[in-house]
């Protein structure tokens, strides 16, 4: 039996997250999507709807506790040793290999799992060694996480290392959650009558993004775009560099989105709360204090310390006259 997907192209609203998810797929390296927002907000289906549009739509779930070898797969170190040859076992990695990762609840996740995965996101590779014993395959797959930051939060170093964060509206207007669940009922109902409904949307989208992974290695990583995007991420005052590089593959991902053939100031501006949402310094410096208002507070606090000590008379004002030398005695003759 055929299993349907509500397709991406029906998803009622969330446009800036379907850009974010097809700029993901176009370039893997961006690192991935981390999407927040509460529960019943359809991210498994967002995930699940772009896992259509690519080659063979693969869709993995990593599901809570799953282990660190059911993830990147096992050796066998019995038959690298009798018979010479390292013998693997797949894990989720290499099933999510051309398509989709989808981790619910990322932020519950133990560290390490979650510095694995983004790992093998970034590098589009998945390096199993046990006892002396490697193996690599590929695993180049588009990593969607979801998290509800009511249930905890990433460490900031997780968090950078996701390519790019949205936050879902979790109150969408009253005409808008109607539609929603008009189409989730019609779905629901006849999922081949809708997905026949929806065919040619659906169809138009997954080949604008077939054709924009074929143009993005002809479009260039211009310095002018470089130039750009650092002087943002400066005056944004974010830690390190991945900002920079995650924005300037965003900002080419978008220009072959368009059809483009370069970076454009409206590929940079269009990514650019995707990459800057969760790198953002949340605390400004305070601002600086005028001298006289500064020294008021100090001048009072020394007031109320010299108070506070027993025995001790408040300082009183002296009055400054000409200063006057003693006379000298005549020396003896």
């Amino acid at each position: 039996m055929t299993e349907h997907h509500f397709p991406l192209a029906a998803v009622v609203g969330a446009d800036s997250l379907k850009l974010a998810l097809c700029l993901a797929a176009i370039d893997p390296a961006i690192g991935g999507v981390l999407i927040e927002g509460p529960r019943g907000m359809a991210k498994s289906t967002l995930a699940r709807g772009l896992a259509d549009l690519l080659d063979g739509g693969r869709f993995v779930t990593l599901p809570l506790g799953a282990s660190e070898e059911r993830i990147v797969g096992t050796l066998d170190l019995d038959a690298a040793l009798g018979e010479g040859r390292a013998q693997f076992s797949p894990g989720l990695l290499a099933r999510a290999d051309g398509g989709v990762l989808y981790v619910d609840e990322v932020n519950l996740l133990p560290d390490h799992l979650v510095d694995l995965l983004l790992d093998a996101a970034a590098s589009g590779v998945n390096h199993v060694e046990r006892d002396g014993i490697s193996h690599r395959h590929a695993a180049r797959f588009v990593l969607i996480g979801t998290m509800n930051v009511e249930e905890g939060e990433l460490r900031p170093q997780l968090l950078d290392r996701f390519g790019l964060n949205l936050a879902l509206d979790g109150q969408p207007q009253p005409a808008e959650r109607a539609e929603i669940v008009r189409r989730r009922l019609a779905f629901d109902a006849d999922p081949a009558a809708f997905l026949q409904r929806w065919q040619g949307e659906q169809g138009a989208l997954a080949e604008r993004c077939r054709n924009a992974r074929q143009r993005l290695a002809d479009t260039p990583l211009d310095d002018a775009a470089l130039g750009e995007i650092s002087q943002r991420c400066f005056a944004a005052s974010v830690d390190g560099l991945r900002a920079d590089l995650v924005w300037l593959r965003a900002a080419r991902a978008h220009a072959a989105w368009r059809g483009a053939a370069a970076i454009e100031p409206v590929d940079i501006d269009a990514v650019e709360d995707f990459v800057l949402r969760h790198r953002r310094r949340q605390s400004q410096p305070p601002a600086a204090t005028p001298p006289e208002q500064s020294q008021a507070p100090q001048q009072a606090n020394e007031q109320s310390q010299g108070e506070g000590q027993w025995g001790e008379l408040p300082a009183q004002p002296q009055a400054m006259g000409e200063r006057r030398v003693p006379p000298r005695w005549p020396k003896k003759p």
